[in-house]
């Protein structure tokens, strides 16, 4: 059977709401507080109508977490891959995260400047070429199936600008999912980014 007779489902998930050891820009850390847990079980919760087959998460912990509370919800279990991680803010690294220059970029990608990147960074185009590896891997393991992904609000953006072509807004708030199906002509958007009522 084709892949396009049994096309994968992909609900590509921001993770829940983190703290940081340090208020600096970084490419690494976090945990979940009290609230991004309860986030990451809404999730679990919202998606059980999904039939979700498999949870995937990037090596970050804030994440790891997010999927490892979604799935115990769902009854399946997590994998972690490499290419699912955050933004690499290259040379920004260290300076403080309220200074304003990484929403900036966020807002050039979802208008289609995927070529944009921070200083000694990532380009958008670059972030979703290696996460667009992982989901072309997961599309071909699971056809027919639905599969959470847990990655990260830049990453997560920089992805559907450049697979969906999605334009817009760069809102994405805790555990805020979209679902991505591929076909013969690449990936779609199936359903935009979604959040959970108590985000």
């Amino acid at each position: 059977m084709s892949d396009l007779q049994c096309p994968a489902r992909l609900l590509l998930a921001r993770h829940g709401q983190a703290e940081y050891e340090s208020e600096l820009l970084m490419d690494h850390g976090g945990t979940l507080t009290k609230q991004g847990r309860g986030q990451a079980r809404a999730l679990g919760e919202r998606l059980r109508s999904e039939n979700v087959a498999h949870v995937y998460a990037s090596t970050l912990s804030r994440a790891v977490q997010t999927a490892e509370l979604a799935a115990g919800v769902l009854g399946v279990d997590v994998t972690v891959r490499e290419g699912l991680v955050e933004v690499g803010v290259g040379e920004l690294i260290g300076q403080p995260a309220g200074s304003g220059v990484y929403l900036p970029l966020l807002d050039q990608w979802v208008a289609g400047e995927v070529d944009a990147r921070f200083p000694g960074g990532e380009a958008g185009a670059e972030i979703a070429e290696r996460v667009a590896l992982v989901l072309d891997d997961l599309a071909d393991r699971h056809r027919g199936e639905t599969v959470l992904v847990v990655s990260h609000g830049g990453a997560i953006l920089a992805t559907l600008a450049v697979l969906a072509r999605r334009r817009g807004t760069s809102q994405i708030g805790n555990c805020w999912y979209a679902a991505l199906e591929r076909d013969a002509d690449g990936w779609r958007l199936a359903a935009d980014l979604t959040p959970l009522a108590s985000s």
